[in-house]
């Protein structure tokens, strides 16, 4: 055999055995959990109230409750794919500022909560947390606000096809997980290896709440072009906030750009419609 052949035939190889790779360990390439907290709410000074949530499959999430004073609406967050709900604190704390109450909450296999995470999972889990704000607080869907950042915002996008929502809030977003895919891994067919789907797209096309998409361009790990084309091809009403600084701390670095435009948005679209479910 010549050296060529032999090479051509190790190439090939190495594609296929790539191929199985991303199509095998797709959990591990998209869910990066961790256990250690990093603090509470208390941590930043805010009340809050730590929480066990069941869900209809037996597992139970760890979550907070922050309530803000003379709240204006409540927060159902719905955080990204790595860390923990201790790593979204200071997030927390600018929507308490925002004068939002805030209920988050840590997917299957993230902090403490139990079970292995999947994408099924994870709507399940934002679904768990929508009952409890409805069944056990009494709220209504027109004092909810779901938000969702990065993968966050794939599982908000969904619930908010189930469910209706005052408004919704999608930052840093994805038009879906094979569109991410065929990016990165441009030399595989990845839409066709992709078993995860996180469609942001698909569900975006069925909601009927008010949106407001929120990207930077600077984003270094979602393209500015994902958050645009969503924008697009949702419905009105809606609003884009274009903001600055990369993926993880745009909404730090963006600072009063990025709180005023969120208030500009629910001076709009929430304040007229909050509630609670008659008696």
């Amino acid at each position: 055999m010549s050296k060529l052949l032999w090479f051509f035939y190790l190439a090939i190889g190495l594609y296929l055995v790539g191929g199985v790779l991303l199509w095998a360990f797709q959990n591990k390439l998209i869910f990066l959990p961790t256990r250690a907290s990093l603090g509470t709410p208390a941590t930043v000074g805010l009340e809050y109230e730590s929480l066990t949530l069941k869900t209809p499959d037996g597992e139970q999430l760890d979550a907070w409750f922050v309530p803000a004073k003379n709240a204006r609406g409540t927060i159902l967050f719905c955080h990204g794919n790595a860390g923990n709900i201790s790593n979204r604190i200071h997030s927390i704390r600018l929507f308490n500022k925002l004068g939002l109450s805030v209920l988050i909450f840590d997917y299957r296999g993230y902090g403490n909560s139990t079970g292995t995470p999947s994408e099924h999972g994870t709507y399940t889990d934002a679904q768990a947390a929508w009952d409890y704000l409805v069944e056990k607080r009494g709220l209504s869907s027109g004092n909810i606000i779901v938000f969702g950042r990065s993968l966050g915002a794939a599982v908000a996008a969904n619930l908010a096809t189930k469910n209706k929502p005052r408004a919704l809030i999608l930052e840093t977003a994805f038009l879906s997980v094979a569109k991410m895919a065929q990016e990165i891994y441009r030399i595989y067919p990845a839409r066709l290896l992709t078993w995860i789907k996180f469609d942001t797209s698909a569900a975006l096309a069925k909601i009927k709440s008010p949106v407001l998409l929120i990207h930077s361009r600077e984003d270094e790990i979602i393209p500015y072009a994902h958050g645009q084309a969503l924008f697009k091809q949702a419905r009105n009403p809606k609003m884009f906030l274009e903001i600055f600084g990369n993926h993880n701390d745009g909404f730090l670095t963006s600072g009063a750009l990025y709180t005023s435009g969120i208030d500009r948005f629910l001076k709009l679209h929430l304040e007229p419609k909050i509630g609670r479910k008659s008696p």
